[in-house]
């Protein structure tokens, strides 16, 4: 009976990894209203919506349900999530991180201050450099859940940065790490770093 129960548990939590795992082309035909923003690949033409395309889907996966349960509050998304299933959320996120990302231009005045924090950091400030989790090219670390940062819009990245420092956005967990990073950024760190960022491929 016991080796009956296991394998039961075993299966059914087979099929439960199975049901999660995303389809890309099921994921295409469920992106039609993601593409007025987001493009209908995922490289978003407008600078204040993300680029979705080549990101991790573990991490998509994550900010879709945190948008859907409120703890990560996105206005311009507001209902856009609540009729979408795991399965729905699973297959988008697997569509989007199939699809090639396109890369921004850094301003050149920027660079070398960006460089410096991206892959140095400020260590006076607290500020560690940002290649410890995002990849010395931008690309972010999938398993771990850590966003592909490379070719993203400059003003969605400084956007973000702002809101983490503020608190306005939250969803880094218990950790804190991208709020009490921010907390100690400038400005004008931030914009330089942002501006780097999108220049990364």
């Amino acid at each position: 009976m016991r080796v009956f129960v296991t394998g039961l548990v075993l299966a059914l939590g087979l099929a439960g990894l199975a049901h999660a795992e995303g389809d890309p082309k099921a994921g295409q035909s469920k992106t039609a209203v993601c593409a007025g923003c987001h493009g209908a690949d995922g490289n978003s033409a407008v600078p204040n919506f993300p680029k979705l395309a080549g990101q991790g889907e573990k991490y998509l996966i994550k900010q879709i349900k945190d948008i859907k349960n409120g703890d990560r509050p996105v206005v311009e998304m507001t209902g856009m999530t609540e009729g979408l299933s795991d399965q729905d959320i699973a297959d988008i996120a697997a569509y989007f991180a199939s699809q090639p990302a396109t890369v921004g231009k850094a301003d050149p005045e920027l660079v070398k201050a960006g460089e410096k924090l991206y892959r140095a950091g400020n260590m006076a400030k607290g500020i560690p450099a940002c290649t410890g989790c995002h990849n010395p090219a931008g690309a972010g670390n999938a398993p771990a859940g850590f966003p592909k940062l490379g070719g993203q819009h400059g003003q969605y990245i400084e956007a973000q940065l702002k809101k983490f420092r503020s608190g306005e956005r939250s969803n880094d967990g218990d950790s804190r790490m991208m709020r009490d990073i921010a907390a100690n950024m400038s400005d004008a760190e931030i914009k330089a770093l942002a501006s780097y960022i999108s220049g990364l491929y």
